[in-house]
């Protein structure tokens, strides 16, 4: 899609494209770029550098230390993020606990996370799926129970991402039994370093240790730590998952992975020719392009309505749905691409050290685990055929 900058907004895409050229660390984006695991160091190091410039939370307004972007300056800050192989920020904090915290909590939590929160001084966990809730959410089964001024938690969370690097987790709780499941959920920030908690890893099938299974056992929570009012965990919790699903779309790292599949299938040799010369292969790259033009038109309105003070709404699920299907099929062309190439799968190609001497296509050692990595990319922030359903419920009243 061509937009049509005026002259302002072509020279902040300018002023974006210099920074990031002198200022994303060299190292971090060789690692982005050959899809090396990476770690929490350089996370911090690079949302470190971004909060320096002011610019590591584009999606908050100005009163909380938002740079008041326009709409299309923030889409022009993702586009050239994702042209920059830039490491995406960690959402927990910055784009999922922050506005609920902006919309739900007392002015005392604002005060005392917002802050470390912009400067990765505090690193965040999700306490929502359970061994027996996951998109069946309210089902969840982990009990708080109100003891003078604190809860006392017991139960499990599961597929907790980055829980071992946690130092605080905001999780959903329930605090009473009703006669609706979603009733008497409740929404707790937790200090991942209290007595009780035991965090505990869950190995992927790209052999990578991203998540967790958290054990709460007597743990006790101050009652200061509880965000809203009890039994309002639900109310809070849809309005969270909102803004989770909307940064899962990701366009413009999308884009690039179709920019790294063309450069892919030129070199690639299909029956004597290149094999984005075939036909069938490139009418294939032509359908996930349309696909991925409409998302982003679908994403821009979305950002609009974020920066009127809306809700995302039920675009959220749309923009899940449909980003998490076009980075799988994106993903499945590559593997096409490369052939034989992509086999066997060696987790440990992810790691820094293992690409130095590639066999086949520099690339291709990768992509079977990365493959296999977002097939669940369909799963987290609410399934969706669970966001199918949410959709239909919303919008067509069924």
């Amino acid at each position: 899609m061509d937009l049509k900058y005026t002259e302002q907004e072509q020279a902040f895409q300018q002023d974006v494209r210099e920074f990031l050229q002198a200022n994303y660390p060299a190292d971090i984006q060789q690692k982005v770029a050959k899809g090396i695991a990476l770690k929490k160091d350089d996370y911090v190091r690079w949302q470190k550098v971004l909060a320096d410039k002011g610019w590591i939370a584009p999606g908050w307004p100005k009163e909380f230390g938002g740079p008041g972007w326009t709409p299309v300056e923030k889409y022009i800050f993702e586009e050239e993020c994702g042209a920059a192989n830039c490491l995406r920020t960690v959402s927990f904090g910055l784009v999922m606990l922050a506005p609920v915290l902006m919309q739900f909590g007392t002015d005392e939590q604002r005060k005392k996370y917002l802050s470390d929160i912009y400067n990765s001084d505090t690193w965040w966990c999700q306490g929502y799926s359970e061994p027996n809730a996951g998109s069946d959410l309210a089902s969840l089964q982990t009990k708080a129970v109100k003891e003078g001024d604190h809860y006392i938690v017991n139960g499990s969370k599961t597929w907790t991402t980055h829980g071992h690097y946690a130092d605080m987790m905001f999780t959903l709780v329930r605090t009473s039994q009703e006669d609706k499941k979603q009733k008497g959920i409740s929404f707790l920030l937790i200090d991942m370093k209290a007595a009780g908690v035991t965090v505990d890893p869950i190995i992927t099938v790209d052999g990578m240790h991203v998540v967790n299974q958290i054990f709460l056992e007597d743990v006790k929570v101050p009652v200061e730590n509880l965000v809203g009012i009890e039994g309002d965990g639900w109310t809070i919790a849809k309005y969270l998952l909102q803004h989770e699903r909307t940064y899962i779309a990701q366009v413009p790292r999308s884009k690039k992975q179709i920019d790294r599949l063309k450069t892919l299938a030129k070199k690639e040799m299909y029956n004597g020719k290149p094999l984005i010369e075939d036909s069938q292969f490139s009418a294939k790259i032509a359908q996930v392009e349309v696909e991925l033009m409409a998302l982003e038109m679908t994403n821009l309105r979305v950002l609009s309505k974020l920066s009127a003070g809306d809700s995302p709404g039920v675009e959220s699920s749309l923009l899940k749905i449909k980003g998490t299907e076009v980075q799988q099929s994106i993903t499945a062309l590559l593997m096409e691409t490369v052939g034989y190439f992509g086999f066997p799968y060696i987790k440990e190609t992810m790691l820094e050290g293992w690409q130095d001497e590639p066999i086949g296509p520099e690339e291709a050692s990768v992509l079977a685990p990365h493959y296999f990595d977002w097939r669940k990319s369909s799963i987290y922030g609410g399934s969706n055929e669970i966001q199918k359903n949410i959709m239909a419920k919303a919008v067509l009243g069924l």
